[in-house]
């Protein structure tokens, strides 16, 4: 005879059982994730004329490692496999074939490098990979109907240009202007920003225009070229190595121009102080990060948090160096788009997600958030401008 009990007993364990079979079903995977684990890979230059962008790929390292001592995501710990590429895009090429085909990761998260992510844009789309955040500010990762498998990150180099040539020109009318920019796609697409920040006096204003590749061992003759031919501004388009030669170089001349930096290339301790703090005082950047030397940010809990975050994490980490503020945060955001994936964990998915955000991070400038959405594809479009005073950067007027 069935008992009250045994038949209520019998129901639980059937709702039970039902749940459990609702909660499974609803799980979706793609290669690189599962019950306990998703594998993100990430290609960043170790090694090469760019290893400063290393620590990149640590920072956004140590804060996958934090979130997985926390518990993970949605229960899942990060399995995250960062390769060296040299800044070398054939090696681009090779590592992110690794990722995708050996190691199957779900997506390639942070890959730096303009040439070296174009290089590999046709083939993460082909395969249907998420090729996330991209660590370049090249206005192509915005391209979503053409590459719907590829998402930037950080404000355009174009936007950044255009920003230059009208501050330029508002701080010096009559601006006799060179230009000293690596020949690739970064240089370039800078390149047409600041023309088109110039507009119609760009001929008049534009008095040199020198080129250097990343294999070069200086860029000394270029700054000599500059100065030659009666420049009173510097803008420079270029990676860490040789923004900080080319600073150092034109101190060495004594030669007084109002000089730009890309933003790529204004942390203090990757270009400045390799140039000289003396030697850089003076030069104005663009930033998207608040400034954790600043000594009206110490102080407040964001700032606190992520030198908390760099103590404990990645203590052989410089928390001052701007490169650290990359991979610190574009790490919340993967793990921002992860979470909202939930159990879905499919490319497709990810890619989803990563199209409707709207979050803001620590450690962006105030004023500055993370939006995407359906005919938004680019994450972060504001910055500010800011001088280098011999010790830290100031603000210089309002976001842009």
């Amino acid at each position: 005879m069935t008992t009250f009990a045994s038949r209520r007993t019998t129901l639980i364990a059937l709702a039970a059982a039902l749940t459990t079979g609702s909660v499974l079903a609803q799980k979706k995977y793609d290669p690189g994730a599962s019950d306990t684990s998703i594998k993100i890979g990430n290609l960043v230059a170790y090694s090469g004329p760019v290893s400063a962008y290393g620590t990149i790929g640590k920072s956004a390292g140590a804060y996958f490692a934090k979130v997985n001592a926390e518990g993970g995501i949605n229960g899942r710990k990060i399995e995250y496999l960062s390769l060296d590429d040299a800044y070398t895009p054939s090696k681009t090429v090779e590592q992110a074939r690794k990722l995708v085909e050996q190691e199957e990761v779900l997506a390639l998260f942070l890959p730096v490098g303009t040439a070296h992510n174009q290089a590999i844009q046709r083939y993460m789309n082909a395969k249907k990979v998420p090729q996330l955040f991209v660590g370049s500010g090249a206005t192509r990762w915005g391209d979503i109907t053409k590459f719907p498998w590829t998402l930037g990150w950080q404000p355009t180099y174009h936007t950044e240009g255009r920003v230059f040539g009208q501050h330029a020109l508002a701080s010096n009318p009559n601006a006799k202007i060179a230009v000293l920019m690596q020949n690739d796609d970064f240089g370039k697409d800078f390149q047409k920003g600041l023309l088109d920040g110039l507009g119609d006096k760009a001929k008049a204003h534009i008095v040199s225009t020198q080129t250097f590749e990343v294999t070069d061992p200086t860029v000394d003759s270029q700054i000599v070229s500059a100065r030659a031919a009666g420049a009173d501004v510097l803008i420079i388009l270029a990676t860490p190595k040789f923004a900080a030669m080319a600073i150092r170089k034109t101190a060495e001349m004594g030669w007084n121009a109002q000089r730009y930096v890309a933003s790529v290339a204004q942390s203090v301790g990757a270009v400045l102080k390799p140039a000289g703090l003396q030697n850089a005082e003076g030069v104005i950047s663009a930033t998207y990060f608040r400034d954790p030397s600043d000594p009206g940010q110490k102080d407040t809990p964001e700032v606190k948090q992520y030198l908390a975050f760099m103590q404990q994490h990645y203590p052989q980490g410089d928390p001052y160096d701007s490169l650290n503020l990359i991979g610190y945060s574009a790490a919340q955001t993967l793990v921002q788009t992860l979470k909202q994936a939930g159990d879905n964990l499919t490319r497709e998915n990810v890619m989803k997600q990563a199209l409707s955000l709207s979050m803001t991070l620590p450690m962006l400038y105030p004023g500055i958030d993370v939006k995407t959405g359906p005919s938004d594809f680019f994450p972060i479009e504001k910055m500010q401008l800011i001088r280098f005073n011999g010790t830290r950067y100031e603000p210089v007027g309002s976001l842009f």
